[in-house]
């Protein structure tokens, strides 16, 4: 009978014991969870600025007009053998 009562003794803590680890780890993945949609709300809230249909590129657009008036540079070497010894 000590025996009995002994091993239901034993069953019960194992049980319990691998109860209380998994109700850890379940918190701990849920918390983990609420942190990865807290990031992603904040993606989604700011994502406008990351795409390219909200920005004017047309105010940086180079005049072909203006580059008429800057002049050629003109190479007289391309030897580059000078800067490698």
């Amino acid at each position: 009978m000590k025996k009995l009562l002994i091993l239901l003794v034993l069953i019960n803590s194992v049980l319990f014991a691998t109860t209380t680890k998994t109700k850890e780890e379940a918190e701990i993945k849920k918390e983990a969870i609420k942190a990865q949609m807290k990031k992603e709300k904040k993606f989604a809230k700011e994502q406008k600025f990351y795409t390219e249909k909200n920005y004017d590129f047309r105010s940086i657009k180079v005049n072909p007009k203006t580059l008429k008036h800057i002049p050629e540079i003109e190479v007289d070497d391309l030897d580059m053998d000078d800067v490698y010894n």
